[in-house]
């Protein structure tokens, strides 16, 4: 089945699983769900994930999710940019998150990096989601 809006599709089944405490969920893969992914485990929003074997010619996604003390690490995750309103931002204007402790996922013509990657590396992009 196809989505209109994959990296909505993505935030939400991460919201509902850790809303219902699972360790593991799936998804359908894209090299965009993967570098997302990559964000999110480099700054420790969640243990990992992992390429599943292909069914029908699909990849799939498992994803290990990540709690403290019983509670989510995420304790925020929300769609910036939405397929009716794409919303860009240049390195001056990139939103800081939480006072610097979330992230905002931005993709730039350099790839899907978090906010202070992009600053460090001067560009802008399409501003996905914010993480805290």
């Amino acid at each position: 089945m196809s989505t209109t809006d994959p990296i909505g599709d993505l935030i939400t089944r991460i919201r509902n699983a850790q809303m219902r405490r699972k360790e593991k969920i799936t998804t359908p893969g894209s090299r965009l769900r993967a570098s997302v992914l990559e964000v999110l485990a480099s700054e420790g929003f969640i243990r990992g994930y992992t390429a599943g074997e292909p069914v029908n010619g699909r990849t799939e996604f498992e994803i290990e999710l990540k709690y403290y003390d019983g509670e989510p690490v995420i304790r925020e995750i929300a769609r910036v940019s939405k397929p009716g309103r794409r919303v860009y931002s240049s390195v001056k204007t990139l939103p800081r998150v939480a006072n610097g402790l979330g992230v905002a996922v931005v993709s730039t013509p350099q790839g899907v990096m978090a906010d202070h990657e992009a600053r460090d590396k001067n560009v802008g992009g399409e501003v996905l989601f914010t993480v805290f």
